[in-house]
């Protein structure tokens, strides 16, 4: 993982809020994607917010848009939000929105 990586966690009701600080690498993507998985029985919608990103590497974005279907079994909507939010949400995706 980036040494610089960080994700918080709030979750209000059915909403969790991960806010995402730091580099994006493949082990920063493995973590955001244990998050979603461990974090979000009983969840609607996951606001992922990227402004807090300094740099994204390509090898992490394809490594968490690749992995995304270890959610399929769970019906929740990811919402990804902030300046960063287009390089790390999947272009064709039923359940991701960029806002």
């Amino acid at each position: 993982m980036a040494p610089n990586f960080k994700i918080s966690v709030h979750q209000n009701d059915d909403e969790l809020n991960l806010v995402m600080q730091g580099d994006f690498d493949g082990t920063s993507a493995c973590e955001l994607l244990n998050v979603l998985k461990n974090e979000c029985n009983g969840i609607d919608t996951v606001v992922i917010e990227t402004s807090g990103l300094k740099e994204i590497y390509p090898f992490g974005r394809d490594t968490f848009q690749n992995n995304l279907y270890i959610l399929k079994s769970q019906p929740i909507r990811l919402v990804f939000t902030g300046n960063n939010a287009t390089q790390i949400a999947p272009e064709r995706s039923g359940f991701c929105q960029i806002l």
